[in-house]
């Protein structure tokens, strides 16, 4: 059994993995960090589709938190200053403007620094 949230990201997509490293080493949240192509996601509690269009964090009951909220979780277990922003990212209306916000760079991610035609996320099947 876990004891520590789990952040799940792409480990394929050069801008998520440049963003994941920087919060390694200058957040320093507390969880373990996998890519979704190295996890387990049945286990987890998720699924490769949700994993392909935005990071996760998953905590030890299962909970699953994605994209922004995601993100406010890994600031929330980061503490000091880190937490009070991700505190901030979870009340209304930051909340919707920080989806917002990581929908726009998550659907344009081969466009941000680091990123390569690689990044771009899955088109939905049918078109």
């Amino acid at each position: 059994m876990r004891t520590r949230p789990v952040l799940v990201y792409d480990g394929d997509c050069g801008f998520c993995t440049t963003s994941v490293t920087f919060a390694e080493r200058r957040i320093r949240p507390q969880c373990e960090v996998t890519a979704w192509q190295f996890a387990q996601l049945s286990e987890l509690g998720t699924t490769q589709q949700r994993a392909e269009r935005e990071v996760l964090w998953i905590l030890p009951d299962g909970t699953v938190h994605g994209g922004a909220q995601a993100v406010a979780r890994l600031l929330l277990s980061a503490g000091s200053g880190w937490a009070v922003l991700g505190a901030l990212l979870r009340l209304p209306p930051l909340r919707w403007a920080a989806a917002g916000v990581y929908r726009l760079v998550a659907n344009n991610r081969e466009r941000m620094p680091g990123g390569t035609p690689a990044c771009a996320l899955p088109r939905p099947s049918g078109r």
